[in-house]
């Protein structure tokens, strides 16, 4: 990447780095289940609960962390998309 393309907003580095967001945000849910899980476990009270929550965070926060992450990348897509078609019709004028 050119440091001209990065002080000018005309490449884009947050694609690149939501990819380490996506595997913080999973291991955080994993982590957080199992923590939620064993809690649950060894709780007098509301266990049951606990439990439940901590296997819905370990299956469907990974999921959900996935779709988020998706999002963002999709809106950097579009605006790719968009300076692609610019350049073309800039191209096309001339």
């Amino acid at each position: 990447m050119k440091t001209e393309d990065f002080l000018t907003f005309q490449k884009m580095i947050t694609p690149s780095i939501i990819r380490v967001i996506l595997w913080i945000g999973i291991v955080l849910c994993v982590i957080g289940g199992i923590i939620s899980i064993i809690g649950g476990a060894v709780a007098r009270y509301g266990g049951g609960t606990r439990v439940l929550n901590g296997i819905i965070l370990l299956f469907l926060g990974p999921l959900g962390v996935r779709i988020y992450c998706e999002l963002i990348v999709v809106v950097f897509q579009i605006n790719d998309s968009l300076t692609e078609i610019k350049k073309n019709i800039t191209a096309k004028s001339k």
